[in-house]
């Protein structure tokens, strides 16, 4: 199976927390398909069938991959972090 690569991982985790949110203000029809999209490739990305399982295993992947402390790694994301904890 081929692995998705971390930094896209969290990306996705990120995208789909922040479509969490934007559906809880209302579920208008392109955050709905967004939401559909982005569960779909989180669960092709870690080879699952549900959103809950594909969670669980990008955070796993992310845990393994960013070595110290388990914060925020999408949030390391979004600031250009890299893997090895570095500015890039």
């Amino acid at each position: 199976m081929m692995m998705t690569h971390p930094t896209v991982l969290a990306r996705l985790v990120d995208e789909y927390e922040r479509e969490l949110e934007l559906r809880a203000a209302g579920p208008h029809g392109p955050v709905r398909q967004q939401m559909e999209d982005v569960v779909y490739t989180l669960c092709v990305s870690t080879g699952t069938r549900d959103v809950k399982a594909a969670l669980a295993a990008a955070r796993e992947r992310l845990r393994a991959a960013w070595p110290g402390e388990p914060g925020d790694v999408a949030g390391a994301v979004r600031d250009g972090q890299t893997l090895d904890g570095a500015k890039g």
